[in-house]
């Protein structure tokens, strides 16, 4: 990601002539633009008309006191990360000069030796740092509230602006909307958008995820059942399509729906009816249907295991939605909303992020996507013992701290392989070859079982399933397995 940094300004404020002139020295040569004044009236005069970024101002004037400008700087400018200098420190001056907003309190004389010296640039470029990540805060909760009306799909991305135009195009249409994306991406979040913006938005919303029952259950769950249709239907039960009657219904992972239940959603598609299980009588539903899927409907079509007819009807108008890989511009905004959003639940003061977190957070490949970050982000909340999310705070897999799990041993030869590559490269690379190996033993671990693999790896079946298809070609096909597996878990 690239973003143009202009140069660190500091505004030094000293009547002592000789440590005005020392400072503007050092700050210089460390590449800050410096303005060096002796008069505090002059001081808020420029701080009316230009921007700072770190102020440094001595504590004992005669016609303005050190704290009376620091707060006059703090009130003209309240982002200005301040440190105050002086040469006669105490407590009740230092407790009084932190409590009106200062960052860091230096004690005169404090540029003796050369050591001196490198101990002041690096409290001003702590002050500039801390004022940069403020900054970066600030604009990227800017940023969020502009993003509020898209039900929690936040992103400013190239492809994440293509997704919101085709919401945008789409919404006040009745169409039915396919939106294709991996497991994690956010279908369920598009989905709401749509719904939000369309002419039905104040009728419901109902969402199921199709691949997480079985047959019996799935057609119950859509259509509804009548008294007796099957073992333990006591009642009768309206369905989903019933519940969304006027407003809109979200099939999560329609790719998993039987043959059988793929008729019978066909028809309501094309008639705009539902029978009942155990019933043969029509009721009229006016439902706008947008389904979702991480798998390739045209495969499973050619395959015989999706129903051509019902793949044009979903595929009306389709929404590609991108993996958080193809859209990593858009990591440090999803993290902020996630802090915030996870700091308010727990009740936390965390506020920040470190650049060396969100560093980390850019170069990471997220196999799980947004739901993978997402987590990271409640867990680095969680762990974050002051007010900004660490490295130390973050998962080890998005560290690189996870030992390479499989691997017996690392050469030379290997070490000189890896230096030809660029971080990002190597790091994607190793995380691939530790796929491979892992997912190959839990699946031979497990006896070729994937809902076994998956509860040993702790990770939701979908998600286990895409990065073993990513080294097993057979998996794509195993539909069948897929529902034997859902029965058995159920």
């Amino acid at each position: 990601m690239e973003e143009t940094v202009r140069p660190t300004r500091v505004l030094v404020v000293d009547d002592e002539p000789s440590v005005l002139r020392a400072l503007e020295v050092i700050l210089r040569k460390k590449g800050y633009e410096v303005v060096a004044l002796d008069s505090p009236i002059a001081a808020t005069q420029r701080l009316a008309t230009e921007d700072f970024d770190v102020a440094m101002l001595d504590i004992r004037r005669p016609e303005l006191s050190g704290i009376e400008l620091l707060n006059a700087v703090k009130h003209r400018r309240p982002e200005i990360e301040v440190i105050m200098m002086t040469g006669h420190a105490t407590v009740d001056t230092a407790l009084a000069a932190m409590k009106a907003g200062a960052h860091e309190y230096l004690i005169k004389p404090f540029i003796e030796k050369p050591d001196d010296v490198e101990h002041v640039a690096y409290v001003v470029a702590r002050a500039a740092e801390r004022k940069r990540l403020q900054d970066r805060n600030r604009e990227l909760e800017t940023r969020l509230e502009a993003l509020e009306t898209t039900q929690g799909l936040v992103g400013t991305s190239g492809p994440m602006r293509d997704v919101t135009r085709m919401i945008e195009a789409v919404a006040y249409s009745a169409a039915t909307v396919l939106v294709q994306g991996e497991s994690g991406t956010g279908k369920e979040l598009v989905a709401r958008a749509l719904h939000a913006r369309s002419p039905r938005r104040a009728q419901p919303f109902v969402a199921l995820n199709c691949g997480a029952l079985t047959e019996t259950l799935l057609e119950s769950e859509l259509f509804g059942h009548v008294k007796g249709a099957f073992t333990g239907a006591n009642r009768d039960h309206k369905g989903l399509f019933e519940s969304a009657n006027g407003g809109t219904i979200f099939l999560d992972e329609i790719g998993d729906i039987p043959l059988s239940t793929q008729v019978r959603l066909l028809r309501v598609l094309q008639e705009g009816e539902i029978k009942k299980v155990g019933s043969t009588d029509a009721v009229r539903v006016d439902v706008r249907v947008i389904a979702a899927t991480h798998r390739d409907l045209p495969k499973l079509v050619r395959a015989g295991k999706f129903r051509e007819d019902l793949f044009y009807r979903l595929n009306v108008i389709a929404i590609p939605l991108p993996p958080l890989r193809d859209r990593l511009d858009d990591v440090p905004l999803l993290a902020h909303h996630f802090m915030r959003r996870y700091s308010d639940r727990l009740g936390k003061k965390v506020r920040t992020i470190a650049p060396q977190a969100i560093e980390l957070l850019c170069v990471y490949r997220w196999p799980g996507n947004v739901r993978e970050l997402e987590n990271a982000i409640e867990r680095a909340v969680v762990l974050c013992r002051g007010d900004s999310v660490q490295p130390t705070d973050l998962p080890p897999s998005v560290t690189g701290r996870t030992a390479p799990v499989l691997r017996e041993t690392t050469g030379p030869g290997d070490d000189a392989e890896m230096l030809t590559q660029s971080y990002a490269t190597a790091k994607d690379s190793a995380l691939r070859n530790f796929e491979k190996r892992y997912v190959e033993a839990l699946m031979r671990a497990s006896d070729n079982n994937i809902s076994a693999a998956a509860r040993k790896a702790g990770m939701d079946r979908s998600n286990f399933k895409r990065v073993l298809r990513k080294y097993r070609s057979d998996v794509e096909d195993d539909v069948e397995d897929d529902v034997q597996s859902t029965e058995a878990s159920l």
